[in-house]
């Protein structure tokens, strides 16, 4: 899909080489496509680029002729488009294409038949972290050369292929490189230093069966703190951020496994889709599914909330509405009453202001020492906010997480992805026929998991540096993940032979403290390509763009243009204009564009080339397996919905089955209802009838008087709930509650009261369920 769908035109053959310095790629490609029909092509090339991504390069060269994309200042630029023909064409893309999300889309104009077209492309990109602790560098599968056959590779379809690929990679850490595992054939790592910092690698073939390339790369030692320094450039203008160096520090905190105490600490606001509850109100999906309704999901999510976090409740339509007018601690009297307004949120069809509620949000000051987490439930889709509610959350994805449920055949899917990958959360599709409440208490389970707060860094340099930060610490980093900050050096060292400085990482996870120290050298190699420049450059940019830097501040508005050109860094000051031109008229990439006057000249012409948005349905971000296993799932569940020959015998056999599930499923629904913000039950009548009994039977199996009836009723409403545990898999942040209250209380006779219980309930549940 890089050439508009045409698979007539082919990648023949690639040239990459890949540059990785701890948790930072530079990746310089030149990329091979020829037309193999007997007829003309019109091309476009589309690539994806996402908020890690700095694509600064790109050029494309047919015969003596060569486009390439350049960057402008936006109003220049918005001037230049006017007087190109067929920028209709990308607004129509826009909205057409089935692709979804931030692309780079160039008109590259009519392919001949079998001639070829040359693509250089480079950028910069953020590397993630691997579960298993490696750095993780993915390539697309439709930028090898296809592979037409599937038998083993003979020895010369071995040799065709490596001369098609030239995929180079070369590995730097001061850690030192261990080793590397790659998704495909490849040559032995060679190490290029005594001390194993710098090694490299080379592919001999492409992934099978249409993979991404998936390249992990595995460090010596621990790498909670990992540093990257880039030289300055001689050549940078005085004032710019070229005329220091940069340092990437990339944050990795280990993170203890804890049981979560009583105390947790948190923030957890719920936003709730009102356009969900008009279909919990048919009657077909109400009986036959009772979970299905959002009340029930936001009631479990209430009852499983910690003792000391903070909560509020968003419901949201044409407008959005909140439960408190800020977020209240979770205590007995806020959750009751958080709990009785659930009825109160009424279906709304309407417009859907989800922009505006996260503006609202986010300007709400962060509580000290809560982590802010969003759970946000929604159903229709957004075609005219999507970009507005990206940046949002760009902008403040350092300060809280995302766990997304977009519903109704993943219409608003598209949005919900990026948004949870943004913030490092989660995005489950949930259909009509699945349980919501079950997937959206996974995500608690997985938010109340332990993570490092209280993150700082201090800094020790020689005499005479000083540190500025571009891009600071965040609030959090969650278990697994990692987080990049950057800073620029200043000043002139008194000592020229004083070469090394130091960075200091503080953290808390719960009540413990941690505190790691890294030593840098403050000489490293050259690097002429600058990706950690560019990189900065990036943060940096958004960064005045938030502050609301315009033009009246020119000095620092000229300075920050000046920035995003000579480093080809797209940002809010900038957009994006190709021009077409004979290749003896090519002007060197990296410096200033020439004055627009040039542009118009016999020899130049200005070709369609934006940074789009796009809104079709398809994900184009690389990390999004996910989306193809749920229209995979949805398909095979409409295939089982629909009813075969002989199946109405079945269906009545099954009717018993199916009330007595739905019965369980109420009681299940008044027992949660009933459980108290501190985890207990009370000895009710109320609690007797959510267990199938009546009150005589629980009080006559009651144990020794000693026994308190919160106890005793606590510990019968554990054992029905572990009992059923195999078929309510939500049920388990509600045992831990109630075991840690009983946990609390002086002799409660465990024992005792879990015979009892057994006897009463009728089954067997082992004393490890305390």
């Amino acid at each position: 899909w890089f050439f508009s769908s045409c698979p007539e035109v082919e990648l023949e053959s690639m040239a990459v080489k890949v540059t990785i310095q701890d948790f930072v790629a530079d990746v310089a490609s030149e990329l091979f496509f020829r037309n193999t029909q007997q007829v003309s092509k019109e091309i476009m090339f589309i690539f994806p680029v996402d908020s890690d991504t700095v694509l600064h390069t790109f050029y494309a060269t047919m015969g003596d002729t060569r486009i390439e994309a350049m960057l402008w200042e936006k109003e220049k630029a918005q001037q230049l488009c006017k007087a190109i023909s067929g920028m209709e064409n990308l607004r129509y893309l826009q909205d057409q294409w089935d692709l979804w999300g931030p692309v780079l889309a160039c008109f590259l104009g009519t392919l001949p038949p079998n001639r070829e077209v040359t693509i250089n492309l480079c950028y910069v990109q953020e590397l993630p972290l691997h579960p298993d602790g490696a750095t993780l560098f993915c390539w697309p599968h439709e930028l090898f050369p296809q592979r037409k056959y599937i038998s083993r590779m003979s020895e010369e379809k071995e040799e065709e292929m490596s001369e098609n690929l030239h995929f180079s990679i070369c590995l730097k850490s001061a850690h030192g490189v261990s080793r590397v595992a790659i998704n495909s054939s490849y040559t032995p790592l060679q190490y290029m230093a005594p001390d194993q910092t710098s090694a490299k690698v080379s592919l001999k073939s492409s992934p099978w069966m249409q993979d991404d390339l998936n390249l992990l790369v595995y460090y010596r030692g621990s790498h909670i703190l990992s540093a990257v320094v880039e030289r300055s450039d001689p050549k940078a203008p005085p004032g710019s951020l070229l005329e220091d160096p940069v340092v990437m520090v990339t944050l990795t905190p280990s993170i203890p496994e804890m049981v979560p105490n009583s105390g947790q600490p948190g923030e957890f606001l719920f936003l709730m889709d009102r356009s969900l509850f008009q279909d919990a109100q048919l009657p077909h999906l109400s009986s036959a599914h009772p979970f299905i309704h959002p009340q029930n999901t936001l009631l479990f999510l209430l009852k499983s909330l910690p003792l000391g976090c903070y909560f509020n409740i968003y419901s949201f339509g044409a407008t959005f509405k909140a439960f408190y007018p800020q977020s209240v601690e979770y205590t007995q009297e806020s959750m009751d009453n958080a709990v009785g307004c659930l009825s109160s949120i009424c279906p709304d069809l309407g417009g859907c202001d989800l922009l505006g509620l996260l503006k609202s949000i986010y300007s709400t000051p962060l509580l000290h020492g809560h982590l802010r987490q969003l759970f946000i439930f929604i159903q229709r889709k957004i075609s005219s906010e999507e970009e507005a509610i990206m940046a949002e959350v760009y902008r403040y994805r350092d300060h809280h997480r995302c766990f997304c449920f977009p519903t109704n055949r993943c219409d608003s899917f598209n949005l919900s992805q990026p948004m949870a990958l943004e913030t490092k959360g989660e995005c489950v599709c949930v259909h009509s026929r699945l349980d919501m409440t079950s997937e959206a208490v996974k995500c608690l389970r997985r938010a109340l998991q332990p993570m490092a707060s209280g993150i700082s860094l201090h800094w020790d340099l020689p005499p005479g540096l000083e540190v500025s930060m571009i891009r600071k610490a965040p609030e959090m980093i969650f278990q697994g993940h990692q987080s990049s900050i950057y800073a620029q050096i200043h000043g002139q060292a008194q000592d020229a032979d004083s070469g090394e400085g130091a960075v200091s990482l503080q953290y808390h996870v719960g009540s413990q403290s941690f505190s790691y120290t890294l030593r840098f050298s403050l000489f490293p190699s050259t690097d002429d390509r600058l990706p950690v420049h560019r990189m900065a450059m990036m943060h940096l940019l958004w960064k005045l763009s938030w502050e609301g830097t315009s033009r009246a501040e020119k000095d620092i508005w000229d300075s920050a243009v000046k920035s995003s050109l000579s480093l080809g860094v797209p940002s809010p000051f900038t957009s994006s204009v190709a021009v077409l031109m004979k290749q003896k008229d090519t002007w060197h990439h990296g410096s200033l564009p020439p004055d627009s006057s040039t542009l118009f000249s016999s020899s130049c012409n200005l070709v369609p080339c934006q940074l789009l948005w796009l809104r079709g349905f398809r994900p184009v971000w690389f990390k999004s397996t996910r989306f193809w296993m749920v229209q995979k799932c949805q398909f095979c569940l409409d295939m089982l919905n629909r009813k075969a020959p002989g199946t109405e015998a079945l269906t009545q056999c099954s009717a018993s089955c199916k009330v007595e599930y739905t019965q369980r499923r109420q009681n299940l629904r008044a027992l949660v209802a009933l459980q108290k913000a501190n985890g207990s039950w009370a000895l009710t009548a109320a609690l007797a009838s959510a267990l199938g009994l009546t009150s005589s039977d629980v009080d006559e199996q009651r144990p020794t008087g000693d026994v308190q009836p919160a106890v005793w009723a606590t510990v019968l409403a554990l054992v029905w709930l572990h009992q059923y545990k195999w078929k309510v898999s939500w049920s388990e942040l509600l045992e831990a509650k109630a075991c840690r209250w009983l946990w609390d209380q002086a002799e409660v006779h465990l024992d005792e009261c879990l015979e009892a219980a057994n006897s009463l309930l009728g089954c067997f549940v082992e004393p490890t369920i305390f």
